[in-house]
């Protein structure tokens, strides 16, 4: 499932003004930085989502030169091209949902996930206009989302919960920022959207959220996704990625004075709107990415979640067959960081 486009107003840009600071600080910064790899430079991918917001950091901090590993990020205003990038080898890593790469590997992609940046705890949203008040509400109503994306697999699941399908109601297939533009204009029912879409979704009045991740624990993760012939040849230049992702982490904990403009200016929306989303998504520790990548009985583990998403994607015709997931999980960096 694809986390997909902005529109132009919620464009971010990375720019903070910076340069000067980290002029100033450059002979102490060399002191204590491991040497920078020369060779080329790690391509990643990210856009709009508040999980995936801390790369910001990372690069705006120079933390991929304090772990010593050349870094490209690339960010882009719409997610699906992030995803198109990656398959097409335009990019190394792309940020991304764990249906959506199990989606790229059933259309023959050879991808391998390395970490996982969160899980959505509430920011993936089935908004509803006034009157509509369950999911079973939703039966011949027009909703939109867009087709194949985190928020119509979340749609898909919460109609098969309620005793409905996709042929139950009057689906309007819109990019996410349309979904929420068409939403809170009146022309649409109900959207299925994300953070920050449902801040613009949700200014329709009386409009309010039938259901959100936070009910469905574990279905919707983020990560980052490497090509599987990349890390075959280049393992220490993902590990050092990797590590830089943890030393974000720890900066933000530490300096949240320094970082949280920094996020906030990434996200496009005011403080106040930013601080509402933290809920909505839960970053996962060290820790808590090592338990995810071994076997479980939830879908709070990534091998059991990977299997109940594939059979699902099947199920719904958003997949033609079963991907093999033998080599989708590699947990070898996050065990090595230190």
């Amino acid at each position: 499932m694809k986390r997909t486009s902005q529109t132009q107003s919620q464009r971010r840009y990375r720019a903070l003004g910076l340069a000067l600071l980290a002029a100033l600080s450059g002979g102490v910064l060399a002191a204590c930085q491991k040497p920078v790899d020369q060779s080329a430079p790690v391509r990643i991918g990210y856009s709009a989502w508040p999980g995936w917001f801390p790369w910001q950091v990372t690069e705006t901090k120079n933390l991929f030169n304090e772990a010593g590993v050349p870094v490209k990020m690339q960010w882009f205003d719409g997610y699906l091209d992030s995803i198109n990038a990656l398959s097409a080898g335009q990019l190394d890593c792309n940020s991304q949902t764990l249906n959506d790469t199990i989606s790229s590997i059933a259309g023959g992609a050879d991808q391998q996930v390395v970490l996982m940046n969160d899980f959505s705890t509430g920011n993936d949203q089935i908004i509803a206009a006034p009157g509509i008040n369950t999911i079973a509400d939703l039966k011949g109503k027009k909703v939109a989302a867009e087709e194949g994306t985190v928020d119509h697999y979340l749609l898909l699941m919460v109609l098969k919960e309620a005793g409905l399908s996709a042929k139950d109601i009057k689906f309007v297939p819109l990019e996410t920022g349309a979904a929420a533009a068409a939403f809170a204009a009146g022309k649409v029912d109900a959207a299925g959207v994300y953070a920050p879409f449902t801040t613009q979704a949700l200014k329709r009045p009386g409009a309010k959220a039938l259901t959100t991740s936070r009910e469905h624990p574990g279905a919707i993760s983020d990560l980052l996704v490497c090509r599987r012939d990349f890390i075959a040849k280049n393992p220490e230049k993902i590990q050092k990625v990797v590590n830089a992702w943890f030393a974000t982490l720890k900066l933000i904990k530490k300096d949240p004075a320094g970082t949280l403009p920094i996020l906030i200016q990434r996200s496009g929306v005011s403080e106040p709107e930013f601080k509402a989303y933290n809920a909505g998504t839960t970053i996962q520790t060290l820790e808590q990415n090592r338990e995810g990548f071994k076997p479980g009985d939830s879908m709070l583990s990534m091998p059991y979640a990977a299997e109940q998403i594939s059979a699902f994607l099947v199920e719904t015709g958003l997949a033609k067959s079963k991907p093999d997931l033998s080599n989708l999980l590699n947990s070898q960096f996050v065990d090595a960081v230190k």
